[in-house]
């Protein structure tokens, strides 16, 4: 039965669609077979009907000799009573319907029994208004009315004719998509595709005249409104949204613009589009143009980031911005207040904490720390004596130079520098010298007397021997105290190319020169003083060579490495308890100075 519905569907179907169309096409009418199973008072179902409402004992091969005395003479009907020759149906059993679609053979075995519904309305309702929740919602039939539940039920064929004629009635008010399922097979399997079966059902569903139909009148059908929001993107007139007075004018646009405007007709409120070719074109080209609108939003929405991770990031820096602004000024404000009245302070607002920059002006409060201190330099420099200032640079340069390497550089006393002038440095031989001094003046010409001391040095024949060096802004002398303080060699400035000092409190000194001839000595004084003048004559010798633009190389080591008449050694310094003063002795390596201990 369930057949005879998909053929009633069909049917239908192509009636109400070829009725519409004013060609004559070729197809099977499936009309013919409806009359047979459904034709009131002739067809099968009525006299299955009839059959079941009898009073007596009806059988089913009753049944078949009624059909074949009523439908003997049709067409598509046949039993084996009717065709002899048919060795495939059986006598009082089979009887045959020659459909559209192919031949279908029934048997009559249970039709009476299965067609009759014997359970009579009363039991329904009896059983629906029971207590037990289950067996009320088993019998739903059971709440019609008390009036109903004794006339005789309808029998299972005209209730299933009535089903289908109110689906009939509820798809004719609707708008049908009907879908053609094709079964590859008949085995259910998903491994097997019959083509003589599919070839089969193709011609007999009646597909190709469905495309002939088609393909003769406007195949495809669309509403303006729907038409135009799928293609309009084809067109600029109508994208992104179009000012024309109509969606139908805006789709004549369109269409106008792809040129297909021979190949449609305009209803009033669809398109109909004949060949499919035009069809497929326009969805090429939404395609195409899908692929271009797709990358501009993706234009779009990439810019919009970008415009919004812009404000973003200008809305933090300009934060930030003003944020060390803020900062700086509250730096730069408290380092105004801090050092309000320096100039009036004792010591020139050395006291005065720094406070704590921000990171961006670490530079700039070195750089403001390195201002502040030249000018607190320069304050403290104003109430220096013009005289002292010589002997200030010069410690200062001392400072430079050995500050950190040696412990004791003698700035806290006046520097004296020509100690051989001076007289409780050498009260016995202090007039001798001077008249020796005034003679090196007039005939080297120089100009300022840089230092003087007596030194113990050690000569190449490694003896040791107490002489005096005398430094001028030209020379540097090297004198014998027991004779007159006479010259005994005489070093150009611009010969001495470095000195060399030890790390500890001794008094060693090396005067590198050029021609490799060193000069090793041991500053002391014959006064019973401790104090140290090895900073007091670097200080001199760098302050005088940086005023005429030259560097003096000056190393802070021990043992101290020297030249000695081109031949290399080296000088350490070792401390002695028992050592009364300073001496110099001969070891493999070089010589060994021996101070006295503390």
């Amino acid at each position: 039965m369930e057949t005879w519905v998909f053929y009633l569907f069909w049917s239908l179907f192509s009636l109400e669609f070829l009725s519409c169309c004013v060609l004559q096409i070729d197809y099977f009418n499936n009309q013919i077979i409806v009359d047979l199973v459904e034709q009131q008072h002739k067809g099968i179902i009525a006299i299955l009907d009839d059959a079941c409402m009898n009073v007596g004992k009806v059988t089913d091969e009753m049944f078949l000799e009624a059909l074949n005395s009523k439908l003997g003479k049709h067409g598509h009907f046949s039993s084996r009573k009717l065709c002899a020759s048919d060795k495939i149906l059986e006598f009082d059993r089979d009887f045959r319907i020659r459909h559209y679609a192919g031949d279908v053979v029934y048997s009559v075995i249970g039709f009476i029994d299965k067609n009759k519904d014997t359970l009579f309305q009363d039991f329904k309702r009896l059983m629906y208004n029971s207590s037990n929740p289950v067996l009320k919602n088993m019998w739903p039939e059971g709440k019609l009315s008390i009036t109903e539940v004794t006339k005789r039920p309808l029998t299972a064929a005209t209730l299933f004719k009535n089903s289908m004629i109110a689906l009939v009635d509820n798809l004719a008010s609707k708008e049908p998509y009907y879908v053609r399922c094709i079964k590859p097979n008949d085995k259910k399997s998903p491994q097997i595709f019959d083509g003589e079966r599919c070839r089969h059902q193709v011609e007999y569903l009646g597909l190709l005249e469905n495309v002939r139909v088609r393909r003769a009148g406007f195949a495809f059908r669309q509403t303006y409104e729907k038409f135009l929001h799928r293609y309009k993107m084809i067109s600029e007139f109508t994208w992104p949204n179009h000012d024309l007075p109509s969606d139908k004018e805006a789709v004549k646009k369109l269409i106008e613009r792809c040129g297909f405007q021979d190949d449609v007709a305009y209803g009033k409120t669809k398109i109909f589009i004949r060949t499919p070719r035009t069809l497929f074109t326009l969805e090429e080209l939404r395609a195409q143009m899908l692929v271009r609108i797709v990358l501009f939003l993706q234009k779009v929405w990439r810019g919009t980031l970008a415009r919004m991770r812009y404000k973003r990031t200008k809305a933090a820096l300009t934060i930030i911005r003003y944020y060390r602004r803020y900062k700086v000024k509250s730096y730069i404000h408290e380092v105004a207040r801090r050092f309000h009245g320096v100039k009036t302070m004792r010591d020139y607002g050395k006291h005065v904490k720094w406070p704590t920059p921000p990171k961006v002006l670490r530079r700039f409060e070195e750089a403001l720390q390195g201002i502040f201190n030249r000018w607190r330099a320069s304050q403290l420099i104003k109430s220096i004596p013009a005289s002292d200032l010589p002997q200030v640079r010069a410690k200062v340069a001392a400072m430079e130079m050995l500050k950190g390497q040696r412990a004791d550089l003698g700035l806290q006393r006046a520097w004296e520098g020509n100690y051989l002038a001076s007289k409780p440095d050498t009260p016995q031989t202090s007039g001798t010298f001077v008249p020796v001094a005034n003679e090196l003046k007039r005939k080297d010409k120089y100009m300022n007397v840089l230092f003087s001391c007596h030194v113990r040095k050690v000569n190449r024949f490694s003896k040791v021997e107490d002489r005096a060096i005398f430094v001028t802004d030209r020379h540097l002398y090297k004198m014998d105290p027991t004779k007159q303080y006479k010259v005994m060699k005489t070093i150009p400035l611009y010969n001495l190319t470095g000195l060399s000092v030890s790390n500890g409190k001794d008094q060693l000194v090396v005067f590198h020169t050029k021609d490799n001839k060193d000069l090793i000595v041991c500053l002391f004084s014959k006064q019973p003083t401790h104090e140290s003048r090895i900073g007091e004559l670097v200080g001199v010798l760098v302050n005088h060579f940086k005023s005429e633009k030259r560097h003096l190389q000056v190393n802070v080591t021990n043992p101290v490495q020297c030249s000695l008449h081109g031949k290399k050694c080296t000088v350490s310094v070792e401390t002695r308890l028992n050592q009364p003063e300073p001496d110099f002795t001969k070891n493999r390596s070089g010589f060994i100075l021996s101070v006295p201990g503390n």
